[in-house]
C-alpha cells in the first residue's frame, strides 16, 4: 500500500484500515490504467466495481444490496482514496454510481429503490440524477 497514514486518524476504526487495504490488494489486481475507449472503460470499471463488492457501499439498505443500513461517509471517503490511487477513472464511476444511487438511497420511493438499488449495487446498471431549480434550470453552477 502507498503511504495510508490516513489510517491511523482516530475517526478510522480498524473496520476501515481492513477495507482499505482490502481493496487497496483488490484494485492492484483488477484496475489497469489503460483508459483506450473510455466510455468502455467506464462501463466495465462498473460491473468490476459491482462484481468485487464495492458499490454496495455506495447503496443504502441491506435489503437493496447495500453493504449496510445507512451509506458511511468514512468508507466512501477510504473506498474513493483508493481507487484514485490505482486510477482517476476508477475513482470517477465509483463517485458517479455513488451520486445517483445515493439519492434514491436517501429520497427514492420504495418502488425505485427495489429496481435500481441491486442492480447499482451489482454493477448491473449505470446511476445517474438529475436536477432542476427555477430560474437555474439543469445548470448547478447557476444555483
Amino acid at each position: 500500500m502507498a503511504d495510508v497514514a490516513y489510517l491511523d486518524w482516530p475517526f478510522f476504526e480498524e473496520r476501515h484500515r481492513a477495507l482499505a487495504s482490502e481493496l487497496d490488494a483488490w484494485a492492484a489486481q483488477n484496475i489497469d490504467d489503460d483508459h483506450g475507449d473510455i466510455d468502455a472503460k467506464c462501463k466495465a470499471l462498473v460491473r468490476a466495481l459491482g462484481d468485487g463488492g464495492w458499490l454496495r457501499h455506495a447503496v443504502g439498505g441491506g435489503e437493496h444490496g447495500g453493504a449496510a443500513e445507512q451509506i458511511d461517509t468514512r468508507t466512501i471517503c477510504l473506498i474513493r482514496e483508493t481507487l484514485a490511487r490505482h486510477s482517476g477513472l476508477a475513482d470517477f464511476a465509483f463517485a458517479m454510481q455513488g451520486l445517483g444511487s445515493g439519492a434514491i438511497s436517501l429520497d427514492g420511493s420504495a418502488a425505485q429503490k427495489a429496481h435500481y438499488l441491486p442492480r447499482v449495487a451489482r454493477g448491473e446498471a449505470i446511476s445517474a440524477f438529475a436536477l432542476s431549480e427555477p430560474e437555474a434550470g439543469s445548470d448547478v453552477a447557476a444555483m
